[in-house]
């Protein structure tokens, strides 16, 4: 029973969250209150257990760092100035947009880089007068790809970077960084052809914008300053974080923290806190409460045994049912439970003869982390910018999105069944 009902309130609130009727938070939060009261499981099991606080924390931080920021003239700054470097030309524009967030994404993870880069990309679609969603579509697609390629990009890689102590920041990039760097290029060609005519029959006025003043946008006070330094330094915390050993959390918190204290005097934290995506966190808080009722009843560590029965412990087959169980679930719940509920299913692997694992922990990772663009729900940086842009009059459909995201999901899929065959499987095979 307690399996039937945690499934059925996951589907129904998963389908009202698809709609777009009603607020998703409202939606999630919704369904992870009919879990507690039906007693599937309780109260300190929802917020002991199941909640992702590391990961709220990290976003609450960054939220109050780019607040802080914003309030400088910075970003418009720069949004002004990178459209002049382009000229307004909507598509190359869109191919720096692109470039920008997969190797921030890269360098620090992806939910931060979105942060930083959205406010810039939306300032710049108003000024230009052109459409957002192509953009929007580019920064998630290419934040999800660009945080795959290392161990702190993504959040499934620095979970399972922790679980198997020799897959290092270097070993993610000599593993994952090559296909991550050829899905990249494919995605900048889908997304190219998608909206190509879109785009070029925009009309730009770049005479306007030469015009502009950037410069007449960033208020040079020593609020300015303080900013910029706090922010320089968070983001050297998050490159140092495997040599530090200081976790990516706390490095976000103190920053937050520190910022907040050097600014008191010119911006009070009330006026902070108001800016800060709360709908977005709160629906974090409720999607994970949705998932963990999955996860309490059992319902995804049985679906990761599975794999195991389906493939009879065959190693080729396992690592590519990984590969694709993991890129379609991950579109569908938020990809860090559903790798939290993998790693220890992956771990028993060794017990049925599978001595290295790592194709399989690669197949993980990339299932996971290109999985989540095929929802808006898919990964944290994904509900990350579609909170931002709700909140600037941007609004994402669900399933407008997912036209674009479950091909290229597929298609991410696909060339990462090659790679993995052609680059692990084929010579494990030939010594057999």
């Amino acid at each position: 029973m307690d399996v039937l009902l945690a499934t059925i309130i996951f589907i129904v609130s998963y389908f009202f969250i698809m709609t777009d009727k009603i607020n998703r938070a409202i939606v999630a939060l919704s369904g992870g209150t009919l879990l507690l009261l039906t007693g599937i499981f309780t109260t300190q099991d929802i917020f002991t257990e199941y909640i992702d606080w590391a990961t709220i924390a990290l976003l609450f931080s960054m939220m109050v760092l780019i607040s802080i920021t914003e309030k400088t003239g910075l970003f418009t700054f720069i949004a002004i100035r990178f459209a002049q470097r382009v000229g307004g030309r909507p598509i190359p524009l869109l191919v720096g947009v692109g470039v920008l967030t997969a190797v921030g994404s890269a360098m620090l993870d992806n939910v931060t880089t979105v942060l930083i880069f959205v406010p810039i990309l939306l300032r710049i679609t108003k000024l230009l007068n052109i459409p957002s969603f192509p953009y929007l579509l580019m920064i998630i697609f290419s934040s999800n790809i660009g945080g795959a390629a290392t161990l702190i990009g993504d959040p499934p890689n620095i979970m399972i970077g922790q679980a198997v102590e020799h897959l290092t920041f270097l070993s993610f990039f000599i593993h994952v960084g090559p296909i991550a760097l050829i899905m990249f290029l494919t995605m900048i060609l889908f997304i190219y052809l998608c909206f190509r005519k879109t785009l070029s029959s925009s009309v730009i006025d770049a005479r306007e914008l030469e015009k502009m003043d950037a410069a007449a946008h960033l208020h040079k006070t020593p609020m300015l300053y303080k900013s910029i330094s706090v922010l320089i330094l968070t983001i050297t915390g998050f490159l140092l974080h495997a040599f530090v050993h200081i976790d990516l959390t706390a490095i976000a918190l103190a920053g937050a923290l520190l910022l907040l204290f050097l600014t008191q005097d010119e911006l009070e934290a009330e006026r902070v806190f108001e800016k800060v995506e709360w709908v977005t966190l709160f629906f974090f808080v409720g999607l994970f409460t949705l998932v963990g009722g999955l996860q309490e009843v059992g319902v995804i560590d049985e679906l990761a045994r599975a794999i195991v029965l389906t493939t009879d412990g065959d190693y080729v087959n396992t690592t590519l049912l990984v590969l694709w169980v993991s890129g379609i679930f991950s579109g569908i719940v938020d990809n860090i439970p559903f790798v939290a509920a993998m790693i220890p299913v992956v771990q028993e692997f060794e017990s049925y003869g599978m001595v290295y694992l790592d194709p399989i922990w690669w197949a993980l990772s990339l299932g996971a982390c290109l999985g989540g663009n095929a929802t808006l729900i898919g990964s944290s940086a994904n509900v990350v910018v579609a909170g931002l842009a709700e909140r600037s009059g941007d609004r994402i459909s669900f399933v407008r999105f997912m036209l674009f995201g479950v091909p290229i999901v597929l298609l991410s899929l696909v060339i990462s069944t090659i790679y993995i065959y052609l680059r692990y499987l084929l010579p494990y095979i030939s010594q057999l």
